[in-house]
């Protein structure tokens, strides 16, 4: 017997919140809406209509990765960050609320000052870092950096999604030195890798089992970006440029000793909503 929309996301909601599913009226939604292929405003708008066998099986193929523990926006191939709309795969990290707080403290620095400044988002990953400060400061050039050309398709993709200008993708390692033609940056904002390896196996398994480990695994200690970052990249920092780094719960003092070491002056961590430390700045001397 056919089924309206709105049985089928009554369907998926109940099996959601059977399963303990946080948010589970939201996601129920989300995943009914992918399965018709229509927007979320559509699909309400369309909840007492009869849809077909075919999405009803497109529903509950989607309902069961979520049952599953897949992370819902790599079902979807959405998210949302900065009030900006995301497209993600599984060859990137899902971008979160806490690096955010790394967009906000670039902006604070740049807004007023330097509108017109060259940006290099370091491990972009999607680049929505990138894409964010592009789409806040127009004015603005962004080289978006990162190993994984998978990765660097995504952050192209998420450009052309938001319709950004001045902002490009370029494939090279942030644990080696940078290319001898990128140039100096005012700002250089990196998220990378900060997970200890052998934390990893304690990871959520939402986490651990559905996100490439090559955006997590900082090496035993969690700091090798870090370090390698502060060594090979301040060269494409401008004299009196800054350098920000998203770090990891318990990191910052860390970070900050190796910045200290590196020679960078003015240091200070700015906190996230649950007070942790999330940020790390530092400014390279003038000549």
């Amino acid at each position: 017997m056919p089924k309206t929309y709105n049985e089928l996301y009554l369907r998926a909601r109940s099996a959601l919140k059977q399963a303990e599913v946080e948010g589970y009226t939201l996601e129920a939604r989300l995943l009914a809406s992918r399965a018709a292929g229509k927007t979320k405003e559509a699909f309400l708008r369309d909840l007492t209509l009869y849809t077909s066998k075919e999405c009803e099986d497109r529903l509950e193929a989607l309902l069961q990765r979520r049952l599953a523990g897949e992370p819902l926006a790599y079902i979807t191939g959405d998210w949302e960050f900065y009030g900006l709309p995301m497209h993600v795969t599984q060859d990137v990290l899902i971008p979160r609320m806490d690096t955010e707080v790394l967009v906000d403290t670039a902006l604070k620095a740049l807004r007023g000052r330097k509108m017109d400044a060259r940006i290099l988002d370091l491990c972009c990953g999607s680049g929505c870092i990138g894409v964010a400060l592009a789409h806040e400061l127009p004015a603005s050039h962004v080289l978006m950096v990162d190993i994984s050309e998978r990765a660097l398709e995504v952050s192209r993709e998420n450009i052309r999604l938001n319709r950004v200008n001045r902002a490009a993708t370029l494939r090279a390692d942030a644990l080696e030195k940078p290319p001898m033609s990128i140039g100096q940056f005012d700002l250089i904002v990196s998220n990378p890798p900060y997970v200890a390896s052998f934390d990893i196996l304690t990871l959520d398994s939402s986490v651990r089992d559905y996100e490439p480990l090559g955006a997590l695994d900082g090496g035993e200690d969690g700091l090798m970006f870090y370090r390698a970052i502060i060594h090979n990249w301040i060269r494409a920092l401008r004299p009196g440029g800054l350098l920000m780094f998203e770090v990891g719960e318990d990191q910052a003092a860390s970070v900050r000793a190796l910045m200290r070491e590196g020679q960078l002056q003015d240091l200070f961590s700015v906190q996230d909503t649950a007070g942790i430390e999330r940020v790390v700045v530092g400014r390279r001397p003038k000549d």
